[in-house]
């Protein structure tokens, strides 16, 4: 099948429901303030979009021009918040995943208390992380970091613990070291399931930077969101809807070729 018709076949379902969604608002089977029509939420969205001052050579680059709207700089607040939260959250998670997957003892010693703290999800500590660290980015990063950590700690150790034995009597038969059978086999063998917990990661960042833009900042698209709801600017609501969704899925298309390109030697890809 070449790559046109695959394209066409998967946008065949969302073209044939945003028809039926635009004919059922145009009908009057639906009101407008609770579900606009599509074309008036891409107008909005467009609108939403676009930049905010004039254009002027003189002024400045035009790349300051392009961003200075609305969209542009609530996408930007909101992925800035995501990238600082991930980071940090993930980078505590992995080293102490490689670990508590390595070593039997420190797994036996950790695991119930994160077992314990696991399931309580991360939007239950935004009265705690406003009291700790006030307004501002800070919770926010705070609540993106707790919601990343669970799933790249769980995979990770996961990922380790599974490796085949296998691998490891036939690295130790060659006289590898403890340092160069962790970092030869051990980390490669368990790459799988630690990028599986990345995309979890990422995804499970993207639902917390909204909720914490609701409550905790003053820019961001969780932010823009909850303003419009307030102005009941519904076609609004669902143009920011759809920017975090296309903000996710850029992501989540990144990620999945670099998964292609860490894991080649995995599915047996030269280059």
């Amino acid at each position: 099948m070449s790559r046109a018709a695959a394209l066409a076949r998967s946008l065949a379902v969302p073209a044939l429901l945003l028809l039926a969604w635009e004919g059922a608002s145009r009908a009057g089977w639906v009101t407008p303030l609770i579900l606009p029509a599509p074309s008036r939420v891409l107008l909005r969205w467009l609108a939403y979009a676009r930049p905010t001052e004039p254009w002027d050579p003189a002024a400045g680059s035009w790349v300051a021009w392009a961003f200075s709207g609305e969209l542009p700089h609530d996408a930007l607040s909101s992925l800035f918040r995501i990238l600082v939260g991930f980071t940090l959250g993930a980078g505590l998670a992995l080293p102490l995943g490689l670990l508590m997957g390595s070593r039997p003892l420190l797994h036996d010693l950790l695991d119930p208390v994160l077992q314990l703290l696991r399931p309580i999800p991360p939007i239950a500590y935004i009265p705690l992380a406003i009291l700790w660290f006030g307004l501002g980015n800070t919770p926010a990063f705070f609540l993106i970091a707790l919601g990343a950590f669970f799933p790249v700690l769980m995979n990770t150790v996961a990922g380790v613990r599974s490796v085949d034995a296998i691998y490891l009597r036939a690295a130790r038969n060659l006289g590898a070291g403890e340092w160069t059978l962790f970092r030869r086999v051990v980390v490669p063998a368990a790459m799988p399931y630690i990028l599986t917990g990345v995309r979890v990661g990422i995804g499970v960042a993207f639902i917390v930077v909204i909720v914490a833009e609701m409550i905790a900042v003053n820019a961001g698209l969780g932010y823009r969101i909850l303003e419009a709801r307030e102005y009941f600017w519904s076609d609004k609501v669902i143009a920011g809807m759809i920017s975090i969704g296309l903000c996710g899925l850029g992501i989540d298309l990144a990620m999945a070729r670099l998964n292609l390109w860490l894991l080649r030697w995995h599915r047996g890809v030269d280059g």
